[in-house]
């Protein structure tokens, strides 16, 4: 968002939790100097967001919950499937829900017989029970390396993700910084820990998905 605004020269305030690694934070900090830090839940990220829109009139953008963000989103799913059109399962993280809504959208709209497996980290798993209530539960705790999947899923997600989404899958933390580090020292890309859980769930299901054309196969050559 901050490389965005940048880019276009318009004015961008973002709003970040306490908690977030120094690095992400620096990161803006070179397109942006209107950061602003709020208490690491979602109350205090939706009231801190709000009071500085009004103050300044601006126009408020959900890094998740949003048409627009999830559309965006859909592209990475539409690349990566134009170049491996067989693909049998797409394993997406989730955190508030955009990057899998808009996976999602794009593998049933275009590439039907493709599977779409989400996975959190274990202790921020509200999209998991939310799957198994039938409604959106919220998380007792951001508990996870994992900062990119701490929030709660979004309202405009969570029908998406019910429709399309075969099943989601949980890891530890443990697992988590274990696929981390193979994928630092082993393949030498560097990813966050959100990015890892894919990585995670498809080592901890290895026997599950042994042969089948899934995204980490391309990758393993």
């Amino acid at each position: 968002m901050a490389k965005a605004a940048y880019d276009l020269k318009i004015p961008c305030y973002i709003v970040m939790p306490l908690n977030t690694d120094n690095f992400k934070k620096h990161s803006v900090y070179a397109y942006t100097k209107n950061i602003f830090m709020c208490d690491s839940n979602l109350l205090s990220r939706e009231t801190t967001t709000k009071t500085i829109a009004k103050k300044n009139n601006l126009y408020f953008i959900h890094p998740s919950n949003n048409l627009d963000v999830i559309l965006g989103n859909s592209t990475c799913a539409l690349e990566l499937l134009n170049d491996y059109s067989d693909l049998q399962y797409i394993f997406s993280p989730i955190g508030g829900g955009g990057l899998i809504a808009g996976t999602s959208l794009a593998v049933k709209n275009f590439f039907k017989s493709c599977n779409i497996i989400g996975v959190e980290p274990k202790n921020v798993d509200d999209a998991y029970r939310s799957v198994k209530s039938g409604k959106i539960e919220t998380n007792f705790t951001t508990n996870t390396i994992a900062d990119g999947l701490r929030t709660n899923l979004g309202s405009i997600n969570f029908p998406i993700i019910q429709e399309f989404v075969e099943e989601i899958l949980l890891v530890t933390e443990n697992e988590i910084l274990s696929s981390l580090k193979l994928i630092i020292e082993k393949l030498k890309i560097v990813v966050e820990p959100s990015s890892a859980v894919v990585l995670a769930a498809l080592i901890k299901n290895k026997k599950r998905f042994r042969n089948k054309k899934n995204r980490f196969n391309y990758v393993w050559g």
